[in-house]
């Protein structure tokens, strides 16, 4: 059951992964009224956002000559090169119109660092680099995550595994996440999940457990 020690990680549920958006993920936007009514049950909920200065790395526009969806290599190790997106400030790093949690505690703000992508709410690319979510829910007691939002494969993978390796019990809930699906992404981030312990929950079993 769904308890003071469960926490709801939102990831990502911005205008531009949105369709419209600069880096739309397929059906993004259909995890909106899922994530709401899901929210609803959960007293600890906090939104992660994709918050980028101008010039990131991570943009293929900051390397001349180079296409977004390209893979490079930067000083913490392969890099995909993405649109640029998520601007600090603009209209597209907002949350979607519709996300209606207005009881999240806490937005934890990630990729702010200019030579650092971050696609995990707890840690930077480099690995090294945290945004202090561990130690938030460590102190709040919170001892499971229920992670949902955008991409699949991409920023869900990167919270869930660190949520499991930090040691929480880890639940991605399938229906309230949607996936870019590169090369095969998709089926490698749910194996690379399961491999760390990370449960594939519909959201009935989220609300159960």
């Amino acid at each position: 059951m769904i308890d003071e020690r469960t926490a709801l990680i939102v990831v990502d549920v911005q205008n531009d992964f949105c369709p419209g958006g600069s880096l739309a993920v397929p059906g993004g936007n259909e995890v909106v009224p899922v994530i709401n009514a899901l929210g609803r049950r959960f007293a600890t909920v906090i939104l992660t956002q994709d918050w980028h200065p101008p010039g990131h790395s991570s943009f293929a526009s900051s390397h001349p000559g180079r296409e977004p969806f390209e893979l490079i290599e930067l000083p913490y190790g392969p890099q995909i090169l993405w649109p640029d997106h998520c601007v600090q400030g603009t209209g597209g790093a907002e949350f979607h119109p519709d996300l209606d949690l207005p009881h999240a505690q806490t937005v934890i703000r990630k990729g702010y660092r200019r030579e650092i992508d971050s696609y995990s709410g707890f840690m930077e690319a480099d690995r090294k680099t945290s945004t202090g979510l561990g130690g938030y829910l460590r102190e709040r007691g919170v001892t499971r995550a229920v992670i949902v939002g955008l991409a699949t494969d991409f920023c869900v993978n990167w919270t869930a595994q660190d949520a499991a390796k930090a040691g929480l019990e880890t639940l991605v809930v399938e229906e309230a996440c949607r996936a870019i699906d590169l090369d095969g992404s998709l089926d490698r981030a749910w194996a690379e999940m399961a491999a760390l312990g990370v449960k594939r929950v519909g959201t009935a079993a989220a609300l159960l457990r």
